[in-house]
């Protein structure tokens, strides 16, 4: 009952979150909105007549800098006033997150130390963890390839027909390139406690690997650190249940946040590009789902349905971390072992982003489109085999998706600036990103359990 009542507030929470940010759009922010917006115009026209311009040291272009700058300076504030009014909501859904993120760490370690130590030796371990990549790889390969069809076939691009910008013209994304230094710093931890402060989630599990594994091996002494773990490990899901009650105010708190910056009519204005997404997302969870069919028959429906909440925490609040912990006990009630729901959850949040992979091939491809750039079917599948590198270990890099995104497309000489097309509606897709990617992880965990052999009957909880 309790478990119905959260699903039905936080869909409440998601209606009540659209009225809320549309009556504030209208009332309070367009008038700032129209303000950025004609600062936004201005600022493009004043770079296109810059760039016309081929004496530097002319007065005309020094007056037209000096109308720039004033013009980023009237943006800046603005932004800020927007930000401040909408700050009331945004602190709801930011609570929310930072208490997630006090659980998140702790929870990963001592449920992964508990889970490794039960499995025992360094072989099982490794057999788990091969059956766990095989899955996490093709289910991967399957998504960045499921984008590629995808975007060939919308072609959503193709219409708009924007003109390549100068090259002094970008965002302000960082970009991610494809650096083994830059990848192993995400993945081997140089202070465990560092990465416990930073929640670097794949920090934690290589050192929750190692721990878990000396443990099992020095025998009996090592059963009062398994009894102690597994003691925090409850402690802690304990609280994961007193902040999960907070649910539905994030959930409202980050929709009505959205929508009130963006107003609805950023739904109209890309429309047909967020409609042919979302089927994407679509046909991806039928795909996730047939595949667990294979494996778990009938109960698969019974596992989509025990997940569904975290789903919509996911979907609301745009961000798949936020309902980790809530998988984890859905998992466990479901019937997988704690032993490998703590083994393989955690390694999803880093290696099986499903719906972060869809997407990255679907919005690099669009953004080649809009500029009429011609992509070959090798490169494609060059730039397909790129973001399948470039994507791990990012776990909890803000605007994860964008970041890879900026990385790889200068590969293909397709400009960054193309990003800004994205920037806006990038909030509303990373809400179905989101959902897609807590679905894939706990698929991934219950299909491994049932390849283990270690899938139990369901605990039902009134």
């Amino acid at each position: 009952m309790a478990k119905n009542k959260l699903t039905l507030y936080i869909f409440i929470a998601l209606i009540a979150g659209v009225i809320v940010g549309y009556t504030y759009n209208v009332t309070l922010i367009k008038p700032i909105n129209d303000k950025l917006g004609t600062a936004e115009t201005t600022i493009k026209a004043l770079d296109n007549a810059i760039v016309l311009i081929k004496d530097t040291t002319l007065a005309n272009y020094k007056d037209l800098k000096i109308q720039r700058a004033a013009q980023v300076k009237i943006r800046k504030e603005n932004d800020t006033i927007r930000e401040d009014k909408l700050e009331g909501f945004t602190i709801l859904s930011d609570i929310f997150l930072r208490l997630i993120k006090m659980i998140v760490a702790p929870l990963v370690f001592t449920t992964l130390v508990v889970g490794v130590a039960k499995v025992g030796d360094i072989n099982a371990v490794g057999r788990i963890g091969g059956k766990t990549m095989l899955w996490f790889i093709s289910a991967t390969l399957v998504s960045l390839l499921l984008g590629m069809i995808l975007v060939n076939l919308y072609q959503p691009g193709s219409h708009m027909h924007i003109p390549l910008p100068d090259s002094h013209l970008g965002t302000d994304i960082k970009k991610s390139t494809l650096s083994l230094k830059e990848f192993m710093n995400h993945v081997v931890p140089k202070s465990f406690i560092e990465s416990m402060a930073n929640n670097e989630i794949l920090q934690i599990v290589v050192f929750a690997i190692f721990f878990g594994v000396a443990t099992a091996a020095i025998g009996q002494q090592g059963q009062v650190v398994i009894k102690a773990m597994d003691a925090i490990a409850h402690v802690i899901m304990k609280i994961t249940g007193y902040v999960m009650k907070l649910a539905p105010l994030a959930v409202f708190g980050a929709i009505t946040a959205i929508v009130a910056k963006q107003g609805l009519g950023i739904l109209s204005t890309y429309a047909i590009f967020i409609g042919e997404f979302y089927s994407g997302l679509l046909l991806l969870w039928i795909i996730i789902i047939t595949a667990g069919f294979f494996v778990l028959k009938s109960r698969v429906f019974t596992l989509v349905n025990r997940i569904k909440d975290a789903m919509l925490i996911a979907f609301g609040t745009s961000t798949s971390e936020a309902a980790y912990p809530r998988v984890l006990i859905e998992l466990e009630r479901f019937g997988c072992k704690d032993k490998i729901v703590s083994f393989v959850l955690p390694l999803g949040y880093s290696f099986n982003l499903d719906g972060s992979m869809m997407y990255m091939t679907f919005a690099s491809l669009f953004i080649a489109q809009a500029y009429g750039i011609h992509l070959s079917t090798g490169q494609q599948f060059t730039m397909l085999l790129i973001l399948m590198l470039t994507s791990k270990g990012i776990a909890g890099v803000p605007r994860a998706s964008l970041v890879v995104i900026a990385g790889t497309i200068s590969a293909f000489n397709i400009p960054e600036a193309g990003l800004a097309l994205l920037i806006g509606i990038d909030p509303l897709l990373d809400m179905g990103r989101s959902a897609t990617n807590v679905l894939g992880n706990a698929m991934a965990t219950a299909v491994v359990s049932k390849w283990e052999g270690e899938m139990g009957e369901e605990v039902s909880v009134d």
